[in-house]
């Protein structure tokens, strides 16, 4: 989907991007062979032209930082497919709501082979370096909670990669409410350990650890392992469908 992508260039925006697509060229080397059957003018061609000129040099040598910054955030799922062999799965356990008040418990992140977990008193610190290796994260309403978070705690992480919030894109093809619902929908299954478990009922198993009960941290850690992983399982699903939604969208 990148490679058909043309809003992250400068003074190019949805409405062009759609035009080009509902004229049947979708990919930038479709736009290059068939630039005069397009309905746009001379100027915005040149404009476009030179875009993929650059596109394709950042592209080819990962510049995952220049499409973080060219694209808009809601349309970093694009990149998807180009950056995925560099992605973590992020997702974080917290005594509360607010990153002013309450403490970062759990980190899990996922690199599509592996779960690691990071947790408060042992190794959280090791999330710095950790989170820095990957160009792509993939959270889930992550925009909001999870990195803002982690960000307060951290604020010498960057954030600089591309990051797929799932909540958008998803909700863009009709799956809305929070991701238990949305697993149950797409018929992803939890442990029987593990079902029934939320972000309150998550608190309480960290509480009960901090009192002694090594079983809650465990049970607390495949929560969220399963949280992670299912996150790749979705957009495993689902990632398809956010591509056809886009063109259907243009051509509507």
């Amino acid at each position: 989907m990148l490679t058909s992508t043309y809003i992250h260039i400068p003074h190019i925006g949805k409405t062009i991007e759609h035009r080009i697509w509902s004229s049947g060229i979708k990919t930038w080397s479709e736009f290059i062979e068939q630039q005069d059957t397009i309905p746009i003018s001379a100027a915005k061609k040149e404009t476009i032209l030179a875009g993929i000129d650059e596109s394709n040099d950042r592209l080819n040598a990962r510049d995952f930082n220049f499409f973080a910054n060219a694209l808009p955030r809601s349309e970093h799922w694009r990149a998807y497919r180009h950056f995925s062999d560099s992605v973590a799965f992020v997702d974080i356990e917290t005594t509360g709501l607010s990153p002013n008040y309450d403490d970062l418990t759990v980190v899990g992140i996922y690199d599509g082979k592996d779960a690691k977990t990071y947790i408060r008193g042992i190794n959280l610190d090791d999330i710095v370096d950790e989170l820095a290796k990957y160009e792509l994260l993939v959270t889930f309403n992550g925009a909001r909670f999870d990195l803002p978070f982690i960000k307060q705690k951290y604020p010498q992480i960057e954030f600089n990669q591309l990051h797929i919030d799932l909540m958008y894109p998803l909700r863009r093809i009709g799956l809305r409410g929070g991701l238990k619902n949305i697993e149950r929908t797409l018929g992803i299954s939890r442990s029987d350990e593990t079902t029934g478990i939320d972000g309150f009922e998550a608190v309480r198993l960290w509480r009960r650890y901090e009192r002694g009960e090594k079983d809650a941290l465990e049970l607390l850690l495949e929560y969220n392992r399963e949280d992670i992983v299912n996150l790749d399982t979705i957009i495993g699903m689902t990632h398809q469908k956010f591509v056809d939604n886009a063109f259907s969208v243009a051509n509507y």
